[in-house]
């Protein structure tokens, strides 16, 4: 929200997984503070959130969940069952896409790396549920990055099913469904790269170019 940000789960040493969240409150500085615990450790977790709660998405402990938590920002605790994804991926996006109600997400991949999904799926932060299709990327493809203002979202980069890495950037209408449209081209083919957005003006930054780093 306005004030503080949550991060939760990831990799601990590789293949152990933690289900920690911690918290920080932006406008001051200092150390993480423990939050409290999503439902199942797991790492690439997707995300979302509006102005009071935070959604976590999908993800993989040894093989991808289809699982969704959510939290009150400004209240600590454990994380709470929020419902399921149509698709259990993981690496679905980094970044934060969503409206005032709705929150969307997106791609993502299977193990082990031989099917990247191009589905689009949206749920409403405030009720609990599972996602509901949105419609479809221009290419399928995971670890993409994503933003948004308060009427549009962003993808951009990726991998694609082959592991090429793609320059690729859609945009949705949030409130409304259907495909996503072509945007134009990130200066460079990548992924895992890192998306915010000021509401007027979007940034994609960082990310790998090659298929070995």
């Amino acid at each position: 929200d306005a004030t503080r940000a949550v991060v939760g789960g990831g990799s601990v040493h590789s293949p152990s997984v933690t289900n920690e969240m911690d918290y920080v409150t932006i406008q001051t500085t200092g150390n993480a503070l423990d939050f409290g615990d999503i439902t199942q450790a797991r790492r690439e977790i997707g995300n979302t959130n509006d102005a009071t709660r935070g959604v976590f998405i999908g993800g993989e402990v040894t093989a991808q969940v289809n699982t969704i938590d959510y939290i009150t920002t400004q209240t600590t605790g454990n994380a709470i069952d929020f419902g399921d994804t149509t698709n259990s991926v993981y690496g679905a996006h980094t970044g934060i896409c969503a409206d005032e109600t709705r929150g969307l997400y997106m791609g993502g991949i299977t193990s082990p790396n031989t099917f990247a999904y191009n589905t689009i799926e949206y749920l409403t932060i405030q009720t609990t549920g599972n996602g509901t299709d949105f419609g479809d990327l221009t290419i399928a493809r995971e670890q993409l990055a994503s933003c948004s203002s308060n009427t549009r979202g962003l993808f951009g980069g990726g991998t694609d099913s082959g592991g090429s890495k793609s320059n690729v950037i859609d945009y949705v209408t949030i409130a409304s469904t259907g495909n996503a449209t072509d945007f134009g081209d990130l200066t460079v083919a990548r992924d895992g790269l890192t998306a915010c957005s000021s509401g007027v003006r979007g940034l994609f930054a960082g990310g790998n170019t090659s298929k070995d780093t």
